[in-house]
């Protein structure tokens, strides 16, 4: 039995959510092959740092690459679009076919069947983060043969509007929680003043950055009683343009003037490993976000959030935005003073008990690590795959 978890991503915020369950299994004495294929450098840096010394003993690394003419295309595409991305799962069909079960974190592996016809290979989703976009609970959820979910609104969600089938669907927790870092990497910031983190979405329709964001680091380079840890979605300046595909829309981040780079309470991480570890969500006193599932990776210890509707969004009652409920929701950063002002009072006397509920519902922690619990799911889907394999009935030659 091979099983492979595949990483294929321009960054390596997906890393974290399935690693630890190929690590897990290894640990286990999984009695067939794990391997973990990577698409870039950047992506074996993190693989090999994070697997550590079971890489290469009781996990196999392999490195995909792109043909030559692909490459030549991603090339000239690439800086606005995953061409690169799309084209290797075509170029690299003999190592798919080679596989009895692909985990991924991602959506577009699903090409492998809808387009290359790998209708054998049995694909399991270890989605990543455990936010309420809309986009984390379409239809495309249920041509997984298996999906691991974070806790029960995940469940509910992937059933009633996904159409997943009940049967085919694992709560196992969060195995990204096992690899929290109990020090965080923010050594810099001095804690003699509170810190926020300005965690912005990459999404031209969801993020307040493209309308607002600027304005917010002016007014934390005005108000230098506070801190703030700039640490956006790690995409948003990946590329000159931004492309998303749940609503069709084209944005430019731009740059980061050098006005702000000149104060001693901003500090900017625009995609480093810190931006993915949760070292920030753990060293911030105060969230301000927008459509971010690292809310919910904030509040693993409850804490004041803002959020910024950029966008006039009508958001009560909208599963979508359901983690606005942890805070206050402001819609221009003219009012983000005094929303900052009565944070934590707010939080004291409302908030925290909202996000206590938002976190239950949201991951099943059962004291067990939840990379072990993912695992024995795999275990066990190898272990029907390898019967049913068995079992079924041999084919006469004619």
């Amino acid at each position: 039995m091979r099983i492979g978890f595949l990483f294929n991503h321009d960054q390596i915020h997906q890393v974290a959510h399935s690693l630890p369950i190929a690590i897990a299994l290894a640990k286990g004495g999984f009695d067939g092959q794990v391997i973990v294929a990577t698409t870039n450098d950047r992506l074996a840096a993190e693989v090999e740092r994070l697997a550590g010394p079971w890489l290469g003993s009781a996990i196999r690394h392999v490195r995909l690459t792109l043909a030559p003419r692909s490459a030549r295309i991603a090339g000239l595409l690439g800086r606005l679009i995953p061409a690169g991305k799309l084209m290797l799962y075509r170029d690299n069909l003999d190592f798919f076919r080679s596989l009895d079960m692909l985990v991924v974190a991602e959506k577009t592996s699903l090409l492998l069947k809808t387009r290359y016809g790998l209708d054998n290979l049995f694909m399991v989703h270890t989605r990543h983060g455990a936010g309420d976009r809309a986009i984390g609970f379409d239809k495309a959820s249920a041509r997984f043969d298996h999906v691991l979910c974070s806790g029960e609104k995940i469940r509910r969600r992937l059933i009633v509007e996904a159409g997943v089938d009940p049967d085919t669907i694992s709560i196992v927790g969060y195995p990204k929680f096992d690899m929290v870092r109990q020090a965080g990497r923010t050594l810099h910031i001095t804690r003699e003043r509170p810190v926020a983190l300005y965690n912005p979405h990459v999404s031209p329709h969801l993020s307040s950055w493209y309308r607002h964001g600027r304005d917010v680091l002016d007014f934390f380079g005005r108000h230098d009683d506070r801190e703030l840890i700039f640490a956006p979605h790690v995409m948003l300046f990946e590329r000159p343009f931004v492309l998303t595909i749940d609503r069709l829309t084209v944005n430019r981040a731009g740059t980061i003037e050098n006005r702000y780079l000149h104060g001693d309470n901003i500090h900017f991480d625009l995609g480093s490993r810190a931006s993915t570890d949760m070292s920030y969500t753990m060293a911030a006193d105060i969230y301000l976000g927008d459509a971010s599932s690292q809310i919910y990776e904030f509040l693993l210890h409850p804490r004041p959030c803002i959020f910024l509707n950029s966008h006039g969004i009508k958001w009560q009652g909208d599963p979508n935005f359901t983690h606005w409920q942890a805070g206050e929701v402001i819609s221009h950063p003219g009012e983000l003073g005094a929303a900052l002002d009565r944070a934590d009072q707010l939080h004291h006397n409302h908030y925290r008990a909202v996000q206590a509920r938002l976190f239950h519902e949201s991951f099943d922690l059962d004291g067990r690590p939840s990379s072990d619990r993912a695992a024995d799911v795999i275990a066990s889907l190898a272990q029907r795959r390898r019967a049913s394999v068995a079992h079924r009935p041999a084919v006469r030659a004619a």
